[in-house]
């Protein structure tokens, strides 16, 4: 999966979702300009030591990313939307795009693309979700869509000590 954050604006939220995306597998694409340097240490603190287990690219632009890009199906998530996350289909490299926290995606964008666009239901009093939030929201239900492909489904419980009584433990 390809998540796509256009003009992000606080590092701890990008910060999150690049953990996000490092558990997922997912590939983070960044759209210039960003509210934060990359080297910013609230970025670099979200993110925790997940940085070297995930891609990312930076643009200058979202023409340049769907330039680079050729073809990408794309679903833009915004409060706008008509049509619910869950009643999209997502295929494995399917772009999920995300707006700044302060404005959301361009209305002209959403205009012209309005059919591939898509929200989370919430109260119609709320303003909005927190971005890494509404991003591990939408990504997870793609990735369930598709059977969480190349994670891991279980885990696993350390084993206990002989003699131990489970109540040690609780």
């Amino acid at each position: 999966m390809n998540v796509v954050l256009v003009e992000p604006e606080i590092p701890q939220n990008t910060g999150n979702i690049a953990r996000t995306c490092a558990a997922t597998g997912s590939h983070l694409h960044l759209i210039r300009p960003l509210g934060f340097s990359l080297a910013d240490k609230y970025l670099k603190r979200a993110g925790l030591d997940y940085w070297n287990l995930m891609r990312y690219t930076v643009y200058d632009s979202l023409d340049e990313f769907f330039a680079q890009n050729p073809g990408a199906v794309c679903h833009f998530a915004s409060k706008k939307a008509a049509r619910s996350y869950c009643d999209a289909r997502y295929g494995p490299d399917d772009c999920l795009v995300f707006g700044r926290e302060s404005r959301g995606l361009d209305e002209a964008l959403l205009r012209r693309e309005y059919d591939r666009c898509i929200r989370i239901p919430m109260r119609a009093e709320a303003r909005s979700l927190n971005l890494s939030n509404s991003v591990a929201i939408v990504l997870y239900e793609a990735l369930r869509q598709q059977g969480f492909p190349g994670l891991a489904a279980s885990g696993s419980l350390e084993a206990a000590d002989e003699g131990a009584a489970w109540t040690d433990y609780v």
